[in-house]
């Protein structure tokens, strides 16, 4: 029979591990305040001087908007409704290629520091300073709730003062991030993202362990429904099917990497475009990496407690706290795994929290400092690194309001979708449609804000049927004899007997206290993760309608501010075939057979061919020094006929 264990507390090696990430977090921010103690312009705090490469950039976008909802939330979320969250690997794709095809190129282009510049340029000022303003309150919100749900896991499995922790992250934050800039956050997120996977595995291992192997915990998993993935349902009232996470989710995120300044300031701050995009496509190595490691832990979690749920038998307060107890369940005998666990979501805080202040400072200074004084470049730094104080004193105080939301995956998803997809539709009717006005695009967003918000607030007062969320059994007649039944997410009643499962009720006792207006019903129960399509959706169709009502139809946006087919990856790689096929057809053609020269030639330059009677000296000059048969001694000033009957100085 499986018995519940008491809630452990933290040993010295446990602290030291946790201390430690902290301290090494701290030593990043004073080593680069520390090499970049020289003068510096704003641009060099917060975009690193555009210097930054693929790799490190990469693991930084994993672990941002990862954070404690990864190590935490998601193995609950697994252990309620099962696998399949697994199919956001698909959307994590989608994200990443029309991240890096649409939005990439166009910001890279224009060199932009806040992501809202873009708005200005495109269509007007309003429009930045609206963006810029949504920015702010979604950032703040956000930032509060991740705060405070690992202080909260803190508090859980060791007894420390839950304020204290909270203030505790948010200090060290702060810290770091107004003394090394861009350059620590970036290098901090590299170290917190392997601590992340280092926690999660550990769980993992010694859950397999325990448990006789993996083969025992899929067992567990597939007995409790926990691999029933296949969900097909078109219904946009389920809570989570293959369609709602695929494709909504996908929206969500792409809001947050194409959109989002604390991920766009992350890639744009690469040396090359190259660099920038490659930063995506390894991002997703990532982001595949964590989210296995987090439906594995979910599974373990079942696995361990699938005859006594600690949720429902009252051992925890809610659904966030079940990885903490397990932690400190299973790995207490092992002085530090614990440590190494807390530090796990203590990293991804630290990450989340840090961007976020990161990128609050540069779209404030960006957006709505600069355009309006005159400081010097100097004095805009010094006053990024205050902002940066007083943002993360904000998100502290914002903690607060996290305390009473009952799903943190859930809330987070909802402030990105309520707010983030009415702006993602404005990015992309400026990115997309040419035609597009600045009166179609502030209708557009405000009418997206309007009915996301609508749908949003409406669900939060009316949460959908059961029937539609449908959470999983969970049982508790290994929990010497108390029993409790999960209703709607809470703890609604408590029975004593031997074995009772959330399955043996009816839809009809579930969904028997559900009332309210007409539109609770629909509306209000539409899944969480359509808020962002909802909001992205109709910002876009508002947006292209009033602009082709209220402007010319012909009238299209500056060069290099709306998407080209040149920026393509796939054109590129067309029209190159294409260069290539066309060479070596025109080759075979020609009456006489090529030199080996021609040959080469037309590999390293294809507009230049056989046929078309003419060589240029300077480019076989280049043929022959790349292939080793140069002449140092052979002039190509003298002999050039790139620039016939003028002078042409030597190439540098």
């Amino acid at each position: 029979m499986d018995t519940l264990s008491p809630i452990g507390f933290f040993s010295t090696w446990d602290y030291a591990v946790f201390a430690l990430m902290l301290l090494v977090s701290v030593a990043i921010g004073v080593f680069y305040a520390y090499v970049d103690r020289g003068p510096q312009s704003s641009g060099d705090f917060l975009l690193a001087g555009r210097s930054m490469t693929a790799v490190p950039v990469a693991m930084s976008l994993s672990a941002s908007f990862m954070s404690a909802i990864m190590v935490l939330s998601t193995p609950g979320e697994i252990y309620r409704f099962g696998a399949m969250y697994c199919y956001y690997g698909l959307s994590f794709v989608l994200t990443v290629l029309v991240c890096s095809e649409v939005f990439v190129p166009v910001y890279y282009r224009l060199g932009i520091t806040s992501t809202y510049e873009y708005l200005e340029m495109r269509f007007n000022r309003a429009a930045r300073l609206c963006g810029t303003a949504l920015f702010i309150l979604q950032t703040i919100l956000y930032t509060g709730i991740v705060i405070y749900v690992p202080a909260l896991a803190l508090n859980q499995v060791t007894g420390f003062d839950l304020w204290g922790a909270v203030i505790a992250t948010g200090v060290v934050c702060t810290f770091y991030c107004t003394l090394g800039g861009l350059k620590a956050v970036v290098w901090t997120d590299v170290l917190q993202v392997g601590i992340m996977v280092a926690g999660l595995l550990a769980v993992i291992l010694k859950s397999v362990v325990r448990q006789g192997g993996m083969a025992t915990i899929l067992n567990d998993a597939a007995e409790g429904g926990r691999l029933e993935i296949w969900d097909f349902d078109p219904n946009p009232l389920r809570r989570h099917t293959f369609w709602t996470i695929t494709f909504g989710g996908a929206f969500v995120y792409i809001g947050i990497y194409g959109t989002n300044q604390a991920q766009v300031q992350r890639y744009v701050s690469c040396k090359t475009l190259a660099h920038a995009k490659m930063s995506l496509y390894v991002n997703l190595i990532g982001l595949w990496v964590l989210l296995l490691c987090s439906v594995l832990a979910g599974l373990c979690l079942y696995s361990v407690y699938k005859h006594c749920d600690p949720w429902t038998s009252g051992s925890v307060s809610s659904a966030d706290q079940l990885m903490p107890y397990l932690v400190m369940d299973i790995l207490r005998e092992h002085p530090g795994l614990p440590g190494l666990f807390v530090a796990a979501a203590y990293s991804g805080t630290l990450s989340t929290v840090s961007s976020s202040i990161n990128a609050l400072a540069a779209v404030t200074v960006e957006d709505l400092v600069k355009p309006y004084s005159s400081l010097t470049e100097k004095q805009l730094s010094r006053l990024s690194k205050a902002l940066s104080l007083v943002y993360g004193a904000l998100c502290i105080g914002m903690a607060g309001l996290a305390s009473i939301v009952d799903s943190l995956l859930q809330a987070v998803a909802s402030i990105f979708g309520v707010v983030g997809g009415p702006l993602l539709g404005l990015f992309m009717l400026g990115i997309l449609c040419p035609f597009a006005n600045a009166t179609g695009g502030l209708a557009g967003l405000f009418c997206g804000l309007v009915l996301s918000l609508w749908v949003g607030i409406g669900a939060q007062l009316y949460p959908p049927m059961a029937s539609l969320s449908r959470p999983l059994a969970l049982a508790t007649y290994g929990c010497n004899g108390t029993v409790g039944i999960l209703l709607n997410g809470t703890m609604s009643a408590s029975v004593s007997g031997s074995s009772l499962l959330l399955g043996n009720f009816s839809s009809d006792l579930l969904n028997a206290n559900h009332s309210g207006p007409a539109l609770v019903d629909s509306w209000y129960s539409v899944s969480y993760l359509y808020f962002s399509p909802i909001g992205t959706l109709t910002a876009l169709a508002v947006g292209v309608i009033v602009s082709l009502l209220a402007g010319n139809r012909k009238c299209k946006s500056s060069a290099g501010l709306t998407l080209c087919k040149e920026d393509l990856t796939l054109y590129c790689l067309l029209r190159l075939l294409k260069e290539r096929v066309y060479t070596h057809t025109r080759t075979h053609a020609h009456t006489h057979a090529p030199t080996l020269e021609d040959s080469l030639m037309c590999v390293l330059h294809p507009q230049v061919t056989p046929s078309a009677g003419t060589l240029d000296l300077s480019r076989e000059s280049e043929v022959k020094e790349k292939f080793g048969q140069h002449n140092p001694a052979f002039c190509t000033v003298e002999l050039s006929t790139t620039s016939y009957g003028k002078t042409q100085g030597p190439s540098t």
